[in-house]
């Protein structure tokens, strides 16, 4: 079996409050982009997890990360050996973990059906892994694992990803986020509560990370109709109204910073 873990973006994300629990209570709208990192499955003797492509080595403890834990967590008839091909950035706020583990999610339902309760599984292994399963634009409340419908019609809008090849680490952004709640996320279509939405935790990770601010002024000036920073960062999106335009803002990108992760898609 062959699945993409789907890159995950932010339209929006409000943070409103700090928890007892030491979590945050957010309000945001994953959506996702049709590309990301490519996990491979086939059977074996043993459960085995294999990581190659660009980013591998920012993961330094394979048989720790979400993959080998879903695999851990979910039923199946035989043993698997996975192989995840990294091409998204780690640390990067784009779910590159969650969306993975959502990959393993739906490749375990096409061979065996899911097991009654994995939503509870996957939330426990990560806020943004039950967003991830379904790999749809949604809306996610409480910690980001209580999810609604969330309106499609931003579906094939072109986008453009861009990282500074920085990471970024979500608890420090969080920890550094001021507590000021700004106000609920707006409702209406996916266009709506991007466009008269915010990201709570820009602000933060600007500090924390200057150049998430050189990424941001360089997609504004592409012509893009959204440009906002992805979950804790520092990955940051331009929205397009067509291929054309986002093709051109690519190759501008390139060209004035070349060494600067990219990659252009569609919102699914």
């Amino acid at each position: 079996m062959i699945e993409t873990a789907y890159a995950k973006i932010n339209l929006a994300l409000h943070v409103r409050r700090r928890r007892e629990d030491g979590y945050h209570e957010l309000e945001t709208l994953f959506a996702f982009v049709d590309a990301g990192d490519i996990l491979s499955a086939g059977p074996a003797e043993r459960d085995s997890l294999h990581v190659v492509g660009e980013f591998a080595a920012g993961l330094d403890d394979p048989f720790g990360n979400l993959v080998a834990r879903a695999l851990g967590g979910l039923p199946r008839e035989a043993s698997w050996r996975v192989t995840l091909e990294k091409n998204l950035p780690v640390a990067a706020g784009l779910g590159g973990g969650s969306a993975d583990a959502g990959a393993v999610f739906r490749m375990v339902e096409r061979a065996v059906g899911l097991p009654q309760g994995w939503e509870a599984l996957a939330a426990k292994l990560g806020a943004d892994v039950p967003a991830c399963v379904a790999s749809r634009t949604v809306v996610g409340r409480g910690t980001g694992t209580e999810l609604e419908p969330g309106p499609q019609d931003l579906a094939g809008t072109p986008v453009l990803l861009v990282n500074p090849r920085v990471p970024l680490s979500t608890g420090p952004v969080f920890k550094a986020w001021d507590g000021q709640d700004r106000g609920a996320m707006p409702e209406g279509s996916a266009r709506a509560i991007a466009l008269h939405g915010r990201n709570d935790l820009e602000t933060p990770a600007l500090a924390l990370c200057p150049p998430v601010g050189e990424v941001l002024g360089a997609l504004r000036e592409t012509g893009a109709w959204l440009v906002r920073m992805s979950g804790s960062g520092a990955t940051s999106f331009g929205l397009y109204d067509d291929a054309a335009a986002r093709d051109a803002a690519d190759a501008a990108i390139a060209k004035a910073h070349p060494g600067w992760w990219r990659l252009a898609g569609a919102l699914r």
